[in-house]
């Protein structure tokens, strides 16, 4: 299938994945078809040294190319998770502000997921290391090489909404909060 290509939306969805983060965001667009996943594109978003409100700009930019591009039906965002440090926490947050406002332009759906959930998803254990998540995604996707470590982070972003974030099969996950890897 050529990349870049529209599907019928009635038998199929394509899913963009998104792995936000100021220095280097990850991106992925998937096709799901009945119960079979499709790779079609994946990269990373580097932004340059710089002002944060360039930064986040070029974020911004660089999503909406790819949303013009591959014109995906819905978006899968990773949540923000609390670092050891506020202030990266923030301007992480800021990074993912910037990659949902992408989306919202476009007028796509956004679902999130916390890094548990995309690993528990993909892997089957919620705290993975990134090199089962790469070759699992390899695998699932039967890509010829291992992803790097961003863009196979947003392409398990979207496997995880994939399966289980849209409908049938679903994990009911509004109004619960995860706790001790838990849903409570």
């Amino acid at each position: 299938m050529p990349t870049g290509s529209i599907l019928n939306p009635r038998s199929s969805i394509r899913i963009l994945g998104i792995d936000p983060g100021l220095r280097i965001t990850g991106f992925a667009v998937i096709d799901k078809e009945g119960q079979k996943l499709h790779y079609v594109a994946s990269g990373c978003i580097k932004t340059p040294v710089g002002e944060l409100p360039e930064r986040l700009k070029g974020i911004l930019n660089s999503l909406s190319e790819v949303i013009a591009q591959h014109q995906p039906q819905q978006v899968a965002v990773e949540k923000v998770f609390v670092n050891v440090n506020p202030q990266s926490t923030l301007l992480l947050g800021q990074a993912r502000g910037a990659a949902i406002c992408a989306a919202v332009l476009a007028n796509l759906p956004v679902a999130e997921y916390t890094a548990l959930q995309v690993k528990q998803a993909v892997v089957g254990n919620g705290h993975a290391g990134k090199e089962q998540v790469q070759l699992m995604v390899q695998r699932l996707l039967k890509l010829s090489g291992i992803p790097g470590p961003d863009a196979a982070d947003a392409l398990a972003c979207a496997i995880c909404h994939a399966h289980g974030g849209m409908g049938l099969g679903a994990l009911p996950t509004r109004g619960f909060r995860v706790r001790g890897g838990r849903l409570v």
